[in-house]
């Protein structure tokens, strides 16, 4: 069993459904901790049709896709903020591929596309409950930084240089 990272348009199929699966996913636990319910179907295809990943094309972006023996199994997306600093977006993995080092590979080759467009550094941000990407993000030296941006369900915002 294999894992591949490539490239992918963000507005191809592929691209599509692993947008719904992250969406549907990290909607859904910030809902159940909070309300004790799930995404509002309404909701969910509001804000999924709303984001389309525009900003992950090149010439400022990239989306990558990683496949586990070719099947689609997780995305991670670079948008280039500034002419040194590039932000992390989108990192996911079905959870059945969890725990097989697709999500390192992913962030890894991340970091490779936003050398490519010329930055220096690395921003994200995430939330308390996401504790697993947390980790994934201490584990490959992000060190946790003030608060970068406004986003509504930012709660931890990490920095890496970029070698």
């Amino acid at each position: 069993m294999t894992w591949t990272v490539m490239p992918e348009p963000y507005d191809s199929p592929v691209a599509a459904a692993l947008w719904r699966a992250y969406y549907t996913e990290v909607s859904d636990r910030w809902y159940l901790l909070h309300e004790g319910r799930r995404t509002d179907p309404a909701e969910l295809e509001r804000e999924i049709a709303a984001r389309s990943g525009a900003d992950l094309a090149p010439p400022r972006g990239r989306l990558l896709v990683a496949r586990y023996d070719g099947e689609p199994a997780g995305s991670a997306g670079v948008r280039l903020l500034d002419g040194a600093t590039a932000e992390l977006k989108r990192v996911f993995l079905h959870e059945p591929m969890r725990g097989r080092g697709g999500a390192t590979l992913l962030v890894l080759a991340a970091e490779d596309a936003a050398r490519a467009l010329g930055a220096a550094r690395m921003i994200l941000d995430t939330r308390g409950d996401l504790v697993e990407a947390r980790g994934l993000y201490a584990r490959l030296g992000y060190t946790e930084t003030a608060p970068h941006n406004d986003e509504r369900y930012a709660e931890h915002w990490f920095s890496k240089e970029l070698a």
